[in-house]
């Protein structure tokens, strides 16, 4: 690998990280490979709309993806699978444009690109244009491959995702993925043939820790691990998963980071008893 000196590892507004670095200017894939040869791990967290991405980007997340999980957190879907193109456009519109400096990477849902390199690129080329993507992710190692490169090739960004991949959640179900020598085996193969297509990095989901681990160090472009330990290069979680919105079980790697769950029904409660109790619009509250 190719050792970059100092100044050719500071991105060019003037930070020396990807989170907590200053300045307003979009993070892009270039700032990503740079955090990989500096050895410092990021964090990514999903967004949906503008005013949650607005939120993560003050608090400086330097990347958002906006994932096909809009379907379980949004949207009423059991799982990702009914999510459509239509959908992902105007949803990564949404975070574009209440965001300033974090890369905006979004999610190509299921059916959108399996038909083949061209049907990706066109799928692809619509969040570049009408939501303002700075990237897009697409699931599937060997099998993608050809998609991959093409998006590269065409100036496309790709973010790659491995292991447990959720769009095909009727053939695998929700597993840990890459158990076994063989299954390791194909993981590792999965992870090469991502990075040979161009992708500029890759999601490990639900991957035991040890082979994510090697698979960071076999691979010269950034790991983002969800439920696949602590060595990958980088973190994602589901938002409303952290924020301890979601209702119900949560995946056991999640970590809630606050519980807006409660407060949000506490608030909603509060309001109804004012309102219920005639305590509510008072008079500060009123309009003459």
């Amino acid at each position: 690998m190719t050792q970059l000196s100092a100044a050719q590892t500071t991105p060019s507004d003037g930070s020396k990280a990807l989170y907590g670095g200053k300045g307003t200017r979009r993070i892009t894939v270039r700032d990503i490979a740079l955090a990989k040869e500096r050895g410092e791990k990021w964090p990514m967290l999903t967004a949906y709309d503008a005013m949650t991405a607005s939120v993560f980007d003050e608090a400086g997340i330097p990347v958002m993806l906006v994932g096909d999980s809009a379907g379980n957190c949004h949207l009423g879907y059991e799982t990702t699978v009914p999510v459509t193109l239509d959908e992902m456009t105007v949803l990564s519109a949404a975070v574009v444009r209440g965001t300033k400096r974090a890369l905006i990477v979004g999610d190509l849902p299921f059916g959108s690109y399996q038909e083949g390199p061209v049907q990706a690129l066109r799928s692809a080329t619509r969040l570049v244009k009408e939501a303002g993507v700075g990237a897009v992710k697409l699931e599937g190692g060997e099998r993608s491959h050809e998609q991959i490169r093409l998006l590269v090739e065409s100036g496309i960004p790709v973010m790659a995702h491995i292991g447990l991949t959720p769009q095909s959640v009727n053939a695998m179900g929700y597993r840990v993925q890459g158990r076994g020598e063989e299954a390791a085996a194909q993981l590792l193969r999965d992870a090469k043939a991502v990075q040979d297509a161009g992708a500029f990095a890759v999601v490990l989901e639900l991957v035991p820790a040890e082979l994510a681990a090697e698979v960071t160090r076999v691979l010269h472009i950034p790991t983002v691990g969800i439920g696949a330990g602590p060595e990958t290069d980088a973190q994602v979680l589901v938002w409303t998963d952290m924020m301890g919105l979601t209702g119900g079980r949560v995946p056991k790697f999640v970590k809630k980071y606050a519980d807006l769950r409660e407060v949000m029904g506490n608030a909603a409660r509060a309001f109804a008893e004012d309102v219920v109790g005639g305590t509510f619009p008072l008079e500060e509250h009123s309009v003459h």
